[in-house]
């Protein structure tokens, strides 16, 4: 299950964006009971087993639950696609024209005609979307989430006796993708993982849940297995239930499925709004150029239906031809080339180890001005180093090391890379006997608020202590005395001035710093929360070294040459960030930590953010706060994260990038998921999402302009000739063979120019492109009207098929040749050309309209054979128009730029 489905679905329903609670939900009798009953009654109940399910047990329940997905779009049969596609408005315009020409016309060849084009235009279309959905459902498919479930499977010893008895069979923990989960089936959970369905604790061990996306709460709740109370009345306030669409922050349980897919919680909320989602910027601008193209269709189509039935007088006819010209206007070809060209994209950056998982987000990365990323893991090796643990002298000391040891081994929630190069030290288990002499009593878990995490140990079943390691400043908030060889001290103002000047000079010599701390606890005490995080005797420092990746300089400068502007987003503290970012050439142009961008208002923050590039100590909320500053400045964000604390700005983004070997929650949070760590790769990225952004704005302003010339040149046409400038039939041809020319913009190159700066989606540059471009093809309509009504005498009724193929020739030429005109800021096939598809498909088609009227189908289309002069004057209309247009353009970019 996504989380960015989980938002959008919370967005629609509150009316709020990304971090809106659902309000309080009604208490489940079913549930309730559940929660209510011990750990041997609900296996019973759910007809489960202690050590889990049999497989053929799991395959029943498969077959009857059905998978453990949320409500989504139904994954339609073939058959049903083509039938949509047959049924959309504009093919069923194509067949009311077959019927009328069947049945009312009585012209078997135009209608077999139109109904062949139906055929070509559903089957071109669906060829290439099915392709390339299919492609792009492969590539999701290589990034799935999973879940640890006990299964009973055979022993060896079964399988050589053959037997299936119980007695033959073992438990075992496998990983199985989520969507495989049924009702009863035993998982464990740890920290990072999302809890895939709504489940019932077994037992649990210092859990914690985020439920912030249900309940709206921040900080995590601890859940525990004990049996709820009868006084509960809301359902999220059950603490021994767990729902989908939370995750673990730490600590580890045991828990049974209750419901899975549409029968959880969420899954009823995702039912009752399924296929709605919130709308990116570029499908907005799509849907608006849509609409202005049927707006140009409701006031042309009435408008040339009324103006030839009137000088006509075949009202018939009017109509028909009118419902051509409706036809010929409408882009029907958008959706395929949209799709084809994110599917391309995906494909490439697949080849590049990038795994899209939402088509939509390849054109944001495209338009991505700025990307926000922590600096562990991306600037850095990701492989931390343990250098140094020293005292409050600033002197090596193993003492400080054996109470980290302590604190990292014994905690339970996700080991972070400080964790793991703590626990690398494997002597300092053996040092302090470990096994033996000490017991784990209680865990106080970290959170991004604290920025600490607690143990509570016993030694020798003795005293307790409280070991606590996080942030220096964090630490020394909450301790009053220093421990310095043995001898416990009062902490002053000037003993903190020490420490701090000390853990200064450490980080900017590139140390990632922790304090540790500790506090004897009374032994009869067995539960432990934050208020026992007082008083504490600080011992040392532990400081870790994090070193810069090779290609992170030559990364951040590419991006910075394509316009993208890295900022870096932090736990960490601002001196060694600092430091990091000038060992990769990252100037940094201002600094922000948390506690000031907390004391500041929105308006405040808007403004600090474009001048600052390292945000530092932030919460997970202050992280998704920035990315929402700079949203209201009108960026395009990305954010690269892979930590439980990147869920809400992953959301929070335009573009959420993780990677491969990220924690649950911020693989399903993202829209990309990275095979390879590294800045070099979101290079990759952001250009393949700029050539699909470029080939798509080609077809548009192809498209647009051309529609609008021709509102002209029809319009004008009918009210001046005494007969149709074009057959329906001819509209009709032009049309089809015009979208198969399109077809190959997918392919197509985009100039490196193009590629240097963002670009986003601007509904007013190709309004403007339309009004200046569009005009000049209907200019060089009327030149060929004026060329074939006075210099070839087709200007009565019995010469209408002279007029109509000369004019439909023409427009079907200089139609398929602009393309290269347009596509391109620089001089066409000289400084710039065309992928050979592009060209092939160009060149049949003019190949194909000049073929036509010499063709078998001459008088079935309503074609005659032009006149041999007709050719040069064409050629000269063509040349003359080519000029002129690409001077226009050249005229545009100056004034208006190239988007």
């Amino acid at each position: 299950m996504s989380d960015h489905v989980l938002q959008r679905l919370l967005s629609l329903i509150t009316g709020k964006k990304n971090n809106a609670a659902i309000p309080a939900p009604k208490m489940s009798v079913a549930l309730a009971e559940i929660a209510r009953l011990d750990a041997n009654a609900v296996i019973e109940k759910l007809d489960s087993h202690a050590d889990g399910l049999l497989p053929e047990e799991a395959e029943i329940r498969l077959e009857k639950f059905g998978k453990n997905l949320i409500a989504r779009e139904e994954h339609k049969s073939i058959p049903r696609q083509l039938a949509e596609r047959l049924l959309n408005p504009l093919n069923v315009m194509l067949l009311v024209l077959v019927l009328i020409n069947f049945f009312v016309l009585d012209d078997m060849e135009s209608g077999t005609i139109v109904g062949m084009m139906v055929v070509l235009s559903v089957s071109l279309s669906f060829i290439q979307e099915y392709k390339s959905n299919n492609a792009a459902e492969k590539l999701r498919a290589m990034v799935s989430t999973t879940a640890t479930v006990m299964r009973q499977i055979q022993s060896e010893a079964g399988q050589l006796e053959g037997s299936e008895s119980k007695e033959s069979r073992k438990s075992a923990r496998l990983e199985i993708p989520i969507s495989e989960l049924v009702p009863g089936d035993v998982i464990w959970l740890s920290a990072g993982d999302i809890i895939p369905a709504d489940i019932r604790l077994l037992s649990a061990r210092d859990l914690f849940i985020n439920q912030a996306a249900l309940t709206g709460e921040s900080l995590p709740s601890e859940k525990f297995p004990i049996l709820a109370n009868d006084t509960t009345t809301n359902m999220l306030d059950l603490n021994n239930i767990c729902f989908m669409g939370s995750h673990v922050t730490s600590g580890t349980a045991k828990a049974i499925v209750v419901r899975t897919g549409t029968q959880t919680y969420f899954g009823t909320l995702a039912r009752s709004i399924i296929g709605q989602r919130v709308r990116t910027s570029f499908e907005k601008g799509i849907n608006r150029f849509t609409w202005l193209m049927i707006r140009f269709m409701l006031v042309m189509v009435p408008l040339v239906f009324i103006i030839n039935g009137f000088t006509k007088g075949n009202w018939m006819e009017a109509f028909i031809f009118a419902m051509a010209v409706a036809v010929g206007l409408t882009p029907e070809m958008l959706p395929m080339i949209v799709t084809v060209n994110l599917s391309k994209g995906a494909l490439a950056m697949s080849r590049k180890k990038v795994i899209v998982k939402r088509l939509n987000s390849i054109q944001n990365f495209g338009a991505m001005d700025i990307l926000c990323t922590d600096k562990t893991g991306t600037l850095t090796q990701d492989k931390v180093i343990m250098k140094r643990c020293v005292n409050l002298n600033g002197e090596d000391g193993d003492e400080v090391l054996q109470y980290a040891y302590l604190n990292s081994f014994y905690q339970s929630g996700l080991k972070n890379l400080l964790d793991v190069a703590i626990l690398q030290h494997v002597e300092v288990r053996k040092d302090l006997s470990l096994d033996r002499s000490y017991q784990k009593i209680d865990e106080i878990p970290f959170d991004f608020v604290r920025r600490r995490m607690s143990v509570v140990v016993a030694k020798n079943e003795a005293q307790h202590i409280l070991v606590c390691k996080g942030a220096v400043e964090e630490i020394l908030s909450i301790c009053t005395r220093g421990e310095l060889n043995g001898q416990a001290f009062e902490l002053t103002a000037e003993h903190r001035e020490e420490q701090a000047r000390l853990t200064r000079d450490l980080n900017e010599d590139g140390f990632r710093v922790v304090a540790v701390a500790h506090k004897d606890m009374p032994p009869s005490q067995s539960v432990y929360t934050v208020k026992d995080e007082c008083e504490l005797t600080l011992i040392g420092f532990i400081a870790f070294l994090d070193p810069p990746k090779d290609s992170a300089a030559q990364a951040i400068a590419a991006l910075e040459r394509y316009g993208v502007k890295v900022k870096i987003l932090t736990g960490d503290g601002d001196i060694v960030t600092r430091k990091i970012c000038r060992e990769v050439n990252l100037v940094v142009e201002n600094t922000l930590l948390g506690n000031a961008i907390e004391a500041m208002s929105d308006e405040e923050l808007s403004r600090q953010v474009e001048h600052t590039t390292v945000f530092a100590k932030l919460s997970p909320a202050q992280k998704a706060r920035v990315i929402g500053a700079l949203h209201r400045n009108g960026h395009v964000v990305g954010f690269l994260g892979d930590g439980i604390n990147d869920g809400a700005a992953l959301k929070a983004a335009d573009v959420g990038v993780s990677v491969d070997t990220a924690v649950d929650i911020a693989k399903e949070s993202a829209d990309i998921i990275l095979l390879e760590k590294s800045l070099l790769v979101l290079e990759e990225g952001v250009l393949e999402g700029r050539k699909v952004f470029g080939n798509i704005t080609k077809y548009i302003r192809m498209g647009a302009s051309s529609n609008f010339g021709n509102m002209f040149s029809v319009l004008g046409a009918s009210a001046w000739l005494p007969f149709l400038p074009m057959a329906p039939i001819q509209v009709l041809t032009n049309n089809l063979l015009y979208d198969f020319s399109q077809t190959a913009i997918p392919t197509d190159q985009i100039d490196d120019e193009y590629l240097l700066k963002p670009r986003q989606w601007n509904i007013g540059d190709i309004a403007k492109f339309m009004i200046i471009l569009g005009p000049i093809s209907s200019i060089f309509d009327y030149v060929t009207f004026f060329v074939m009504y006075y210099g070839f005498g087709a200007n009565i009724i019995e010469k209408a098929p002279l007029f109509q193929t000369g004019w439909f020739v023409e427009s079907i030429l200089s139609q398929t040749l602009i393309i290269h005109i347009i596509r391109t800021s620089k001089l066409p096939f000289i400084e710039s050309r065309a992928s050979l598809p592009l060209i092939l498909t160009s060149l049949i088609i003019c190949v194909v309209g000049i073929w036509l009227p010499f063709s078998p189908f001459s008088s079935s289309l309503g074609f005659t054979v032009l006149p041999s002069l007709f050719w040069p004057a064409v050629a000269l209309i063509l040349f003359a128009y080519f000029v002129l247009a690409q001077l226009a353009k050249l005229w545009f970019i100056r004034r208006f730029g190239w988007n």
